[in-house]
């Protein structure tokens, strides 16, 4: 069940849809066999912008999700998800 905080919910899918225009404009670089290095720094922002979603997607979690598990008694096995996703992402 999603307890995701509307606001925050609005923030992502606009971050999701700047980066989905980033990534069309990473494309046609390609297509015209724009400077290798542009490129590159181009997707390194993409990664970038990724990155800050994800965090934003794992701090709403932690507010609302694990929050709500957490004073129904039942956090232990949300906090070890969340723990499991983090190591995960430190081995890439």
């Amino acid at each position: 069940m999603l307890h995701q905080n509307p606001k925050v919910k609005k923030d992502i899918l606009k971050r999701l849809s700047y980066i989905l225009g980033h990534l069309k404009g990473i494309n046609k670089m390609v297509e015209e066999d724009k400077y290798c290095i542009d490129v590159v720094k181009q997707i390194q922002a993409v990664q970038s912008a990724l990155n800050k979603v994800s965090e934003l997607i794992l701090e709403d979690h932690l507010e609302t999700c694990v929050s709500h598990a957490i004073k129904k008694g039942e956090g232990h096995k949300l906090i070890k998800e969340v723990m499991e996703t983090i190591k995960q992402s430190k081995k890439k």
